[in-house]
């Protein structure tokens, strides 16, 4: 561990009229407050795949054929997961390729099948404009039946 130690070294450039022990002092204390502050970023659920691949955990991927996919984000990051969306170019439908971190393998596919499912739910319920315009249609056809009753009740009474 001594040799490690020993052949690390820093390099400092200091423009200064006089070098003295205070000056390099003050500019060794500088640097070393700036690489404390220096942190690499620690980057957190989507992100670009450039920055998946710096984590250096092997990088794995799905196939989504299926154009929604804002909606697997919240489920993403419900379970915490790091991933990256890449949609391959010039095919009709659109086909998406997810990457996520190797280890997360159980965790995507815990994912994806609640996605699956959402989707699948999403799909079985009606659409709620759909019925309205249905009981609209069946409104209007009510006030005019009620309309259509109230002309011959005026006819009868003159």
């Amino acid at each position: 561990m001594q040799e490690q130690i020993n052949e690390k070294t820093v390099a400092l450039s200091i423009k200064t009229a006089k070098l003295t022990a205070e000056v390099l002092q003050k500019a060794i204390r500088k640097m070393l407050n700036a690489r404390k502050n220096k942190a690499p970023k620690q980057y957190k659920g989507k992100q670009t795949l450039k920055h998946l691949m710096k984590q250096n955990t092997g990088v794995s991927s799905m196939e989504i054929t299926d154009a929604n996919i804002k909606a697997f984000e919240p489920i993403a990051k419900k379970y915490g997961l790091d991933y990256s969306l890449k949609k391959v170019k010039g095919e009709e439908p659109p086909r998406y390729l997810v990457f996520f971190k190797g280890r997360d393998v159980d965790v995507m596919t815990e994912a994806f099948k609640e996605f699956a499912s959402k989707q699948l739910n999403k799909e079985k319920k009606s659409s709620i404009r759909k019925a309205l315009a249905a009981f609209k249609e069946k409104a209007k056809q009510m006030n005019q039946n009620r309309e259509k009753v109230k002309n011959k009740d005026r006819g009868r009474e003159l």
